[in-house]
């Protein structure tokens, strides 16, 4: 990404809990290289060096390693957010779900908005209930959806143009019909709009 400025090691490995476990790995194959001799310690050595590069010199741009830190961090805030919802005695947040073949969504006038911007914020529904247990309310994934995610993960960070996704427009709500995984990889990658085909459903 041009003009980007490469975050400082150390706040590099504060905010990538892989890049710490790769820094502690790194320095303990270090410290065994010092101690064991000949060929084993030299390939110890390499070894560690390659694991400390790689935790305290992130590329610009997202990286295999970068992906599999954030999509797991992604879960864990899932599995967090669900336990202290359950400790409360709260529902977990969830999508809404609208079901556009039955009830008044099946026979509501439509009128196609074409492909704009939207507030990834206003997105908070999907028109699959078997989405609305995939994401949860705030679109992080469950452990299934890895390499999907990651993948895209790493095309927005690349600065790749995704396709739009897909919505219905209900008042100021959009509600998913194709396109989960981008709102997720969208939120994760910090943006306040995506791209989207806008179809408005009018009651």
């Amino acid at each position: 990404m041009s003009g980007t400025v490469p975050p400082p090691a150390q706040h590099w490995v504060s905010s990538h809990p892989g890049a710490a476990r790769r820094l502690s790995g790194g320095a303990a194959l270090m410290a065994a290289a010092l101690v064991v001799r000949g060929t084993g310690g030299v390939l110890l050595g390499i070894v560690a060096t390659l694991l400390l590069l790689d935790a305290v010199m992130p590329m610009p741009a997202g990286t295999r390693s970068q992906a599999d830190d954030r999509f797991r961090a992604a879960v864990r805030r899932r599995r967090r957010a669900r336990r202290v919802a359950r400790l409360r005695g709260r529902a977990p947040e969830c999508l809404d779900v609208l079901d556009d073949g039955a009830g008044w969504a099946a026979t509501a006038d439509r009128r196609a908005l074409g492909v704009q911007p939207i507030a990834i914020e206003s997105v908070t529904a999907t028109a699959e209930a078997l989405k609305a247990r995939a994401f949860d309310g705030a679109f992080r994934p469950e452990a299934e959806s890895a390499e999907h995610w990651k993948r895209l993960w790493l095309a927005q960070a690349h600065g790749a143009t995704l396709p739009p996704i897909s919505v219905y427009r209900v008042g100021a709500r959009h509600v998913v019909r194709d396109g989960h995984h981008r709102v997720s990889v969208a939120r994760d990658h910090g943006l306040l709009t995506i791209e989207a085909d806008v179809v408005e459903l009018r009651r």
